[in-house]
């Protein structure tokens, strides 16, 4: 019985859950104020459009309301114009398709561009055009305000922490990989567990494109959403978080493969020495609990959070290096005195390095500073004037709280 609860905050928190009962209460909704407005016995192109145009995100419902609308007239008016010319053929029906459909494109419809063509279509071939048409139009106008009111009113939710969940779920496998790679190095490893380690590692990008594809909905919930305050900052955030562990997934890719060169060139001796080996594994470990550390950083909402999330990073960081120096004096003397594939070795250092400069804070940092200067200049660069109202009032509240202080 207790686990029953926890289903239920999980399907409320699950995206096509919502999806579903958002999109049928606005469909019936906007089935209702049809019959009351429309002409039609039964406007279902009403909860058709309150169906396309209801999303998960508002800023998905706002842009998709629109292009819809536009497809719709489009098509309405299009089948008017063209009803006063001819009848409806096989070979005017055919004109008509090719026209919409290339209409479609000018008018900018994205992906409803069938649409212009379906409308077209329909309102062709009824007795009544005219009426039929408007009526169509009317219709189409109560799903779309519907389904953009209904998003206003009832705000969608945020999924900012299901993406969060999903990168921190991707550092903790890319952890546990780190490990199984680590283990056995001071051993003969066979050439077939260090491929299948490989295999896991390429396996990792399917990860990184489920991951990528929460994310994407989480930086649409959090566009035009009253709940959120500095949306900005959330979608740079994870963002800048998911780009770093996309780069450290790729060098562990690498990493992989070294080891698994390595295995082949020797096949009935220990990869490493037996210090080599347990001084790498321990190095290993660090780099693998840092990749967690940093992915619970930049999931963090609260700042308590944050900071000991920051804490513990550093002190990840910190170990790791210190063996890593430790690891790299190891390697030169080994090779000092066994050059045989001295670049393996030093091609497993470097690719720890690499990784390494890739979740150090500073680098992180200075990476966030940087995307939330590129973001903020595309924003004034495409909405000039929105930029400037925001400008204006900035400088205006410092003006008003002074002359209140004089009074």
């Amino acid at each position: 019985m207790s686990a029953l609860p926890a289903d239920l905050v999980r399907l409320r928190r699950d995206p096509t859950v919502a999806q579903t009962l958002r999109s049928v209460v606005a469909a019936t909704i906007s089935y209702v104020v049809a019959l009351r407005l429309s002409n039609e016995a039964a406007p279902l192109t009403a909860p058709l459009t309150a169906l396309l145009v209801v999303q998960v995100t508002l800023y998905s419902t706002l842009t998709t309301g629109i292009r819809r609308v536009n497809a719709v007239v489009t098509g309405v008016l299009m089948a008017i114009a063209f009803s006063a010319l001819v009848g409806l053929t096989w070979w005017s029906l055919a004109i008509l398709l090719l026209a919409a459909l290339v209409v479609g494109r000018f008018v900018r419809a994205g992906e409803f561009v069938v649409e212009v063509g379906i409308s077209a279509m329909l309102v062709l071939g009824v007795t009544q055009v005219a009426n039929t048409a408007w009526d169509r139009v009317l219709d189409t106008l109560i799903g779309a305000v519907v389904g953009l009111l209904f998003n206003v009113l009832f705000v969608p939710p945020v999924w900012v922490s299901t993406a969060g969940e999903s990168i921190e779920g991707l550092a903790r496998r890319m952890r546990q990989l780190i490990l199984r790679v680590s283990e056995d190095l001071s051993a003969p490893k066979p050439v077939g567990l260090a491929a299948e380690r490989l295999h896991e590692a390429r396996r990792l990008d399917n990860d990184i494109a489920e991951v990528d594809a929460s994310l994407r909905q989480a930086e649409e919930s959090v566009r035009f959403n009253p709940r959120v305050r500095e949306g900005l900052l959330h979608r740079v955030v994870l963002r800048t978080g998911l780009d770093t562990l996309e780069i450290c997934t790729v060098v562990l890719r690498v990493l992989a493969r070294t080891l698994t060169d390595l295995a082949k060139a020797r096949r009935e001796e220990p990869l490493f020495p037996e210090e080599i080996g347990t001084a790498l594994e321990e190095l290993l470990g660090h780099l693998a609990d840092a990749v967690v550390s940093f992915a619970v950083l930049v999931t963090s909402d609260v700042s308590a959070s944050a900071e000991m999330a920051e804490g513990r990073l550093a002190e990840d960081l910190a170990a790791a290096t210190a063996s890593r120096e430790e690891v790299a004096q190891l390697l030169l003397l080994r090779i000092q005195e066994r050059p045989r594939q001295w670049q393996l070795y030093g091609a497993v250092l470097t690719e720890i390095d690499r990784m390494l400069d890739e979740l150090d804070m500073e680098n992180r940092s200075q990476r966030l500073m940087e995307e939330l200067d590129r973001s903020s200049r595309e924003q004034r660069e495409k909405h000039p004037r929105l930029a400037a109202f925001r400008q204006w009032t900035v400088g205006a509240l410092p003006r008003r709280g002074r002359r209140t202080k004089r009074r």
